[in-house]
This record gives structure tokens, sequence and C-alpha cells, in this order.
């Protein structure tokens, strides 16, 4: 996400709550889809009276039919982010938006009234950090932007997403420090005698190291699926001659070759164009799988290795290379061949 690269790099500059609005959420917001200088859709200072006390405002309120929909309170980005103090959780009953967001431009915090109607709920029902933020938390902030928003929606799921979060913060709590009550309750099913003192503190260690190697087996299970996909990838890619098939053999060599000046072309070109084709005198290298359309050729089969560029005119050049770091001398050549084509 372009916008939290962005954020690191403003941090040092920002020194008051009111640049934090500036430079941190009001582009936030805007990112939403809201136009942030439309009072119609972004209010700032927006009235929330209570009581007796009139004029009490909030940040910004986003608008939609001319409704308050989303309360926005903003804090220094060095503050932390405490509801109770909030005047925020303060005028929420006050008007009818039916959700709040709290921030400092770092932290986003979204609450709405899930344990008591017209009262915002002391715990979020989502939130994250904008330069930690994951792909499935993009997902379900893309319900508040403007292009989707849905009250319905967003209330219907919003329930499932705090007890959700609930449970995850508990599981890695338990996870890092598990409780007595957690462990007792694989002792038991698992210890064939009475769970003692003794019996629980030796099961806190094992319950512990049980789950990170669950968690490190499915992580390693999930990269040993993705490069079988990427060498699959590779091998669809790397395609020999028709009449030479049964004749050419493909070293690794030659493989290795073709990566590195896929590397080398990916500053200009989709890599998924790049194809080898492989026979039995040395190993083209082609864009978009097509003969007339060649990068350069790899004679490798020799006592010395060669790398041949091909010209505008179809002809090669020849270069013995050392080693296939080599390659890399001839990047600049090997590039101006793939914008010509």
């Amino acid at each position: 996400m372009q916008f939290a690269g962005r954020v690191e790099k403003l941090l040092p500059q920002i020194q008051t709550e009111e640049a934090t609005k500036n430079a941190l959420i009001m582009p936030f917001i805007q990112l939403l889809g809201y136009d942030v200088f439309n009072p119609f859709e972004v209010n700032p200072e927006f009235i929330a009276d209570l009581g007796i006390k009139k004029g009490e405002k909030v940040d910004y309120a986003i608008i939609r039919d001319g409704q308050p929909v989303i309360l926005v309170e903003c804090k220094h980005h060095a503050d932390s982010l405490d509801p109770h103090n909030s005047q925020l959780f303060r005028y929420f009953h006050t008007t009818d938006a039916k959700f709040g967001l709290l921030s400092n431009g770092l932290h986003y915090r979204f609450y709405t009234d899930l344990i008591k109607p017209n009262k915002m709920d002391e715990k979020p029902f989502f939130e994250f950090k904008i330069n930690e933020i994951r792909d499935n938390e993009i997902q379900e902030l893309k319900k508040f932007h403007k292009s989707y928003f849905n009250l319905e929606n967003i209330a219907n799921t919003a329930s499932e997403l705090k007890f959700l979060n609930e449970v995850k913060m508990l599981l890695n709590k338990e996870l890092s420090s598990p409780t007595e009550d957690f462990v007792r309750f694989f002792a038991k099913q698992t210890y064939p005698t009475i769970v003692t003192a003794k019996v629980l503190e030796q099961f806190t260690s094992i319950t512990k190291r049980a789950f990170n190697q669950i968690l490190n087996d499915l992580i390693n299970e999930r990269l040993k699926t993705a490069l079988n996909k990427e060498n699959e990838s590779e091998a669809a890619l790397i395609k020999p001659e028709t009449k030479d098939t049964l004749k050419a053999e493909t070293t690794q060599d030659e493989i290795d070759g073709y990566l590195i000046i896929k590397s080398i072309l990916r500053a200009k070109v989709d890599v998924q164009r790049v194809v080898m084709r492989d026979n039995q005198t040395y190993c083209a290298i082609l864009l978009d799988d097509n003969n007339r359309k060649p990068i350069c050729r790899l004679y490798f089969n020799g006592k010395k290795k060669q790398l041949a560029l091909v010209g505008a005119n179809k002809k090669e050049a020849k270069y013995e290379i050392a080693s296939l770091d080599d390659i890399y001398q001839y990047s600049e050549e090997l590039l101006k061949t793939a914008e010509v084509y």
C-alpha cells in the first residue's frame, strides 16, 4: 500500500495534532473515496451537542444522504488511543452516525453499538495499523469506501468481525503465554492419570511447543506450495524446439542463465512473455515464444560458454563469458533488443 510508505516518510515532520489531521488522516479519508474539501461529504468540526453543552465538536463527520454515518476523532500520531477520554465516546449517541473512527494517523479503530444500542462500544470491532496493514484488513476496509459503503452490510458483519478479532487476540496471548485453564484442557485429554501441578507445569511447555510446531508446519507447507507453483510456472515457459525435443538436454546452467536474463528484462518486460527454447546447439531466449523475436542465445554445450546477442538484422554477435554473472554485463543490450519488439 503506497499510502503506508508515505506515512513513514512524513512522520518526522509532523509535530502537532493539526498536522496529523492534514498530513495523515485527511488523505486516509480521501483514500476511502470521500471529497475532504466538500462539506456535504466530509464535514470538519462537526457539532454534536450534548444536553446543555452546546457547540461540542468532533473533528470530522462523513456524510451520506445528508446524515452523518461515521464520526472521526483525531489524535496526535504519538498519542495513544483511549476511548474513555474521547469525545467520540461521549457524543456518539447524540447523532445518527452508526460508526465511530478514532485515529492518530497510524492506528485506526472503528467502533459501533453492538452491546447497547446508541452507545458506542468500549472495544472496536475493527482496527489496524496503517504501516502494518494486511491483505484481509484491506478487504474489510474496502467496505467503508464510498463506492461500496452499505450500512446494513457493515452492521451485519461488525459483530462477527469484532468477536473474530477478540478470539484472535486471545489465541495469540495463549500461544505466547498459555494460561492454566488452556493447558489443563489439553493435559486432561492426553495425560493418562490425574493432572497435578507438576504435570501442568510440564504441559505448559509442551503446549507452547506443540502450537509453535503447528504454526511452523503450516508456514513451511505454504512456502512449499508457493515454490512448487513457481517451479511449475517456470517449467511451462521452458519449451524445447519441437524437432529436437528428444535430443536436447537442458542443463542447470542454461536454466540459471535463462533466469538471469528474465531478471534483467523484468525492468521493461512482463517476464511471463520471456520464454526459453532448447535445442541441440543452443538455448534460444524468445519474446512471446516467437522465433521472430529472439532476445539472445546461450551456447553452453561446448568447453567455453558463449552468449549470443541478436541484433536488429537478426545476426548474432557472440561473447565469451567466464561465469553466468557475466551476463549482467550485457543488460543494456538485452533491454534494447526487447524494446525493439
